[in-house]
C-alpha cells in the first residue's frame, strides 16, 4: 500500500462515509477517516487496518479543525489525491409549525454548507498539485423541494457549490463530482420518517463514488443522481 493514492473522507464514521472507506480500501486506496466521533473512527480504523486507514477527529464546521486535519494528512502521507466532502445532517426542521430551533438550523448550515466549502477551500491547492478529485455529497432535494425546507436549501447550496468549483477548476486537471442520493438506509434517518417503501444502502452510494474515482484522468463524472426504485421526488 506504500504507493497507494490517498482519499480523505469527511463524515466517515457512519453511513455513506464508512461504506465508502471500506470500498476504497478494497480498491487499493489509503483512506483518511474524518468525523466528530473519535470512538467510531478508531473502531473503523482498527477494522480497516492502520496501514490502510488514518482516523482524525474533526468538526467540519471549524476552519481550524479542518486545517489541523489536512495538516495531519500531509504529515502522515505527504499528499492526498481525492477528497470526499460527505459530512452533513438534517433534523427535519420546517419553516412553519412546530418548535423554534434556531441552534439546530445554525448547526445544519455550518456543517452542510460552510463545512463543505471549507473542505473545498483547504483541499483544492493540494488537489491541483496532484491533479486529484473533489467529491461532495449533495441530495435529490438539492434538485427539488422538500418538506424539510432548510435542509433542502443547504443541499441546493451544495449543488451550486459543486458547479462553481468545477468551473473554477477548469484547466487544472482537478475533477469534481456531485453525488446526489435519494433515501438511503443510514443513521441520517434515525429521527425522520422514511417516506418511501424502498431505500438505498450506504454501499450503493459507495460504489457510485468508486465508479467516479476509477475513471481515466480525462473523464470527469460531474453528477451522479441515485434514487431507490419507487422514489417519485
Amino acid at each position: 500500500m506504500e504507493n497507494s493514492k490517498v482519499l480523505v473522507i469527511t463524515g466517515a464514521s457512519t453511513g455513506i462515509g464508512e461504506a465508502t472507506a471500506k470500498r476504497a480500501v478494497e480498491a487499493g486506496w489509503r483512506v483518511v477517516l474524518a468525523a466528530r466521533s473519535a470512538e467510531k473512527l478508531q473502531a473503523l480504523e482498527s477494522e480497516l487496518g492502520s496501514e490502510n486507514a488514518m482516523a482524525v477527529a474533526c468538526d467540519v464546521s471549524s476552519w481550524s479543525a479542518q486545517q489541523e486535519m489536512f495538516g495531519k494528512v500531509l504529515e502522515r502521507f505527504g499528499r492526498f489525491d481525492a477528497v470526499f466532502a460527505n459530512a452533513g445532517f438534517s433534523k427535519g426542521s420546517t419553516f412553519y409549525g412546530g418548535e423554534d430551533r434556531p441552534e439546530e438550523w445554525r448547526e445544519m448550515v455550518l456543517t452542510n454548507v460552510y463545512g463543505a466549502a471549507v473542505t473545498a477551500r483547504l483541499a483544492l491547492p493540494e488537489l491541483v498539485r496532484t491533479k486529484g478529485h473533489f467529491l461532495v455529497t449533495g441530495s435529490v432535494v438539492g434538485r427539488t423541494t422538500s418538506i424539510r425546507n432548510l435542509y433542502s436549501a443547504t443541499k441546493w447550496a451544495v449543488t451550486g457549490m459543486a458547479q462553481a468549483i468545477r468551473n473554477e477548476m477548469a484547466g487544472t486537471g482537478v475533477r469534481v463530482t456531485l453525488v446526489e442520493p435519494g433515501v438511503v438506509d443510514t443513521p441520517f434517518w434515525e429521527h425522520l420518517q422514511k417516506p418511501f417503501p424502498f431505500e438505498l444502502q450506504a454501499d450503493d452510494i459507495a460504489r457510485a463514488v468508486l465508479f467516479a474515482l476509477s475513471q481515466p484522468p480525462h473523464v470527469d463524472v460531474n453528477e451522479i443522481l441515485i434514487r431507490p426504485i419507487g422514489q417519485p421526488l
